[in-house]
């Protein structure tokens, strides 16, 4: 499937020539098509969030290219502007940059900026706010008067009604409760099912990105340290391990499993797959 979004040969370096020099990105090769939720994990200071900040043109590359439709995203000042209402980028505790006296206000703040008329920015308000579970009543309150999880859903639904054909989110369910994140990150699956919209997640939650995203990318010092499905990626935990990160509770449960003699698929990253896999083990039992 043809990239909606990709990097070649990316590299990002701070700093460059001072003492404090630092390499944040290195050749890094990533790409993500219509449609799919790509995951992006890796260890604190890996680089994920300064490759995010190239996508949507926030950083410029030290060397390399961010192609969005195969367009260089930096030929020009108007295109790198135009790129960043196609590509909407979501950071950490989105919440805290609210500022507007209403949700509605808010979540309109993008729309407006996209010279949009006032008809169609409501309906892109609406919209969004449809979309994060916001009722029209809340849109006529503060941001400050919700809860946190409703004050994150207005900050999201204020990127998604740019309508981006990318949406880029930067641990979105951090600091949420359980039912919170499930929550957002249904939200997220309702707008790129609606929209078949690429969204790029980091998150250090494996089971969120075991659970939700198509592919994986993992980085580790600035580079690209795998890539791959989740089953691909995490079947690799002894890798993953070594380089800081952990595996979903289901695979690590399966790998002590395997560890103590029961000869089971130490690939399952999901609690389906792992019933799937312990009725297989009991059938093979039952036949033998």
């Amino acid at each position: 499937m043809t990239p909606i979004i990709e990097t070649r040969a990316l590299t990002h370096i701070y700093g460059t020539g001072t003492p404090f020099e630092n390499e944040a990105l290195r050749g890094v090769e990533f790409q993500a098509a219509p449609g799919e939720f790509v995951g992006i994990i890796g260890h604190t200071g890996s680089g994920k969030s300064t490759l995010i900040q190239h996508l949507n043109g926030l950083l410029r590359p030290t060397s390399g290219q961010v192609l969005f439709r195969g367009e260089d995203i930096f030929r020009d000042k108007e295109f790198t502007r135009q790129i960043r209402f196609h590509v909407g980028l979501v950071f950490q505790y989105p919440e805290y940059q609210l500022f507007e006296e209403t949700c509605f206000k808010d979540i309109a703040f993008g729309p407006k900026n996209m010279g949009l008329d006032e008809a169609e920015v409501r309906r892109r308000v609406l919209r969004a706010a449809g979309f994060v579970g916001l009722t029209e009543e809340d849109l006529e309150r503060s941001p400050f008067e919700l809860s946190g999880g409703q004050r994150r859903r207005v900050a999201i639904a204020g990127v998604i009604a740019m309508e981006p054909e990318v949406l880029i989110l930067d641990e979105p369910t951090a600091g949420l409760d359980p039912a919170g994140r499930e929550s957002v990150l249904e939200n997220i699956r309702a707008y790129q099912r609606a929209q078949n919209a690429a969204i790029l997640m980091v998150s250090h939650s494996m089971e969120e990105v075991a659970a939700n995203a198509d592919r994986l990318y993992v980085l580790n010092h600035g580079a690209v340290a795998m890539c791959g499905t989740p089953r691909e990626v995490f079947s690799r935990a002894a890798e993953l391990e070594s380089i800081g990160l952990d595996v979903p509770w289901v695979t690590r449960i399966f790998r002590r499993l395997r560890e103590l003699g029961l000869e089971v698929d130490t690939s399952v990253y999901t609690i389906d797959q792992a019933l799937a896999a312990l009725d297989a083990v009991r059938g093979g039992a039952a036949g033998a």
